[in-house]
């Protein structure tokens, strides 16, 4: 997939591509047939840079139910000649989960079109799992024959219907299948089940893994095989030396750390940050300076890790440096610091702005730390990681920051926060957004009454509601 190319944020599409609350209220206030253009536009073409764990379905959802908007276009976009081509799931599943939650308001269309492209789609099987939320049992019933028909029955279809069955994210049609009156339907579903319980135990028992009795050295070796076929095994390998090393073996890790191959380096520098070892600081540092771009990598992550005083003192010592290690110790101060810490943390949380922009992974917990040490100077800064990051995760930690740093929160961003497509960031502008702007008590009341909503948000809401609010 490629990567998403995202609009300026000053524009509706870049509004709603990035789910901020902003594109939701633009969106109500813009000409319909450009509002649905860009919702249509948005839809089709998954803006998220991770699209397994950023929200959007919900936000894109409710915005078609604004503006009753037609699905004419989703249809096209699944039921074209590029569905056949192009069957990775992230080009479908975001209209798939958008049309789940249309026919969970009750859209009859968008429901019958999950029937359609169940029984014919490419991503059945995302479909298929959508429908076991909201579909009656007629009609999983229904799609009994169409599914089981995309596996031939040889061993080869079999098998490929056992791996379904054991992989669905939702048993319940299966599980209906598995009791269907006809024979035929039954008793296939029910091989498939029994043949993916057998493959899963099958599976553990063919573990390549660690083995009682290895040695120190044994677990280097494995972690330095894992690399050169490509996997990276020094954290789990890190793991095993928890349980194979004792105290006399610690200067074979030493020795292993300042100078071993990749693999033990990596994992000897792991497992000594793990249990803060004297000399762990100094060995991390000297794999910068001597160890290959994988070490080096090993060795901040391991640093990163350690909870020790003294890993945190050492933080502050490298803080400036213009190196990974410089980056990870302001994470660390992020973390763990003080009060004294506020202006390297503020440091670290600007330079990562500047040089690499408002999508720098660093930043996620550089906004964290900001919040937690309750930086106010963070703010200017804090507001525009908020208003142009693609990330709708990066966007909630920043109004949740925002939330401990900057006194107009409550009345600015808190609003908008209302509508974002995160339920943490609804949850954080419930529980801090002033109540003296109407439309965020029609929104609190509008939140409590959708039954779609999360359970936190909702408790969130009905925490502000109370005899005191202002009428609508």
């Amino acid at each position: 997939m490629f990567e998403p190319v995202i609009a300026p944020s000053g524009t509706l599409l870049g509004l709603l591509q990035r789910g901020r609350g902003d594109g939701t209220l633009h969106a109500l206030t813009a000409p319909r047939a450009e509002a649905l253009a860009a919702l249509n536009h948005c839809v089709l073409r998954d803006p998220r840079h991770d699209w397994q764990v950023e929200n959007r379905s919900l936000y894109y959802a409710r915005l078609y139910l604004d503006l009753n908007g037609e699905l004419d276009e989703i249809e096209a976009h699944l039921f074209g000649a590029e569905d056949v081509l192009d069957t990775e799931e992230c080009r479908t599943g975001l209209a798939l989960a958008v049309l789940g939650h249309l026919a969970s308001y009750g859209r009859r269309d968008a429901l019958e079109m999950l029937r359609r492209y169940a029984a014919s789609g490419a991503n059945w099987a995302w479909a298929l799992d959508e429908l076991a939320l909201r579909d009656d049992d007629a009609g999983l019933r229904a799609l009994a024959a169409p599914v089981l028909a995309r596996f031939p029955a040889d061993p080869e279809g079999e098998a490929e219907l056992a791996t379904a069955v054991r992989d669905a994210f939702e048993p319940r049609p299966w599980r209906l299948w598995a009791d269907d009156p006809r024979s035929s339907v039954a008793t296939r579903v029910r091989a498939a089940q029994e043949a993916g319980c057998f493959d899963r135990w099958q599976r553990q028992l063919r573990s390549r893994g660690p083995q009682p009795g290895w040695s120190v050295q044994a677990v280097f070796d494995w972690a330095q095989q894992g690399i050169e076929r490509g996997a990276v095994l020094h954290v789990p390998a890190a793991r095993c030396l928890t349980a194979v090393a004792g105290p006399e073996d610690r200067p074979e890790i030493v020795r292993a750390a300042r100078s071993g191959g990749d693999g033990a380096r990596c994992t000897a520098l792991r497992y000594l940050a793990d249990g803060n070892d004297p000399e762990a600081l100094d060995l991390i540092e000297d794999a910068l300076v001597t160890g290959s771009a994988l070490v080096a990598d090993a060795a901040v992550d391991a640093f990163e890790r350690m909870r020790s005083v003294a890993a945190v003192d050492r933080a502050r010592g490298w803080a400036r440096r213009p190196d990974a290690l410089g980056a990870a110790a302001g994470r660390v101060l992020a973390c763990r610091g003080g009060a004294q810490d506020r202006d390297l943390v503020l440091a670290a949380l600007r330079e990562a702005v500047r040089g690499e922009g408002p999508d720098a992974p660093t930043l996620w917990t550089l906004v964290d730390g900001a919040g937690r040490l309750g930086i106010a100077c963070a703010a200017p800064v804090l507001r525009h990681v908020y208003r142009e990051t693609a990330s709708s995760h990066l966007r909630g930690r920043a109004a949740r920051a925002l939330a401990a740093t900057d006194p107009s929160f409550a009345a600015g961003l808190a609003v908008e926060c209302l509508w974002d497509c995160e339920e943490s960031t609804r949850e954080i502008a419930a529980r801090h957004a002033e109540t003296g702007d109407v439309r965020v008590v029609e929104r609190l009341r509008r939140l409590a009454a959708d039954p779609a909503e999360e359970a936190e948000v909702q408790t969130a809401v009905r925490s502000r509601i109370g005899p005191d609010m202002p009428t609508v």
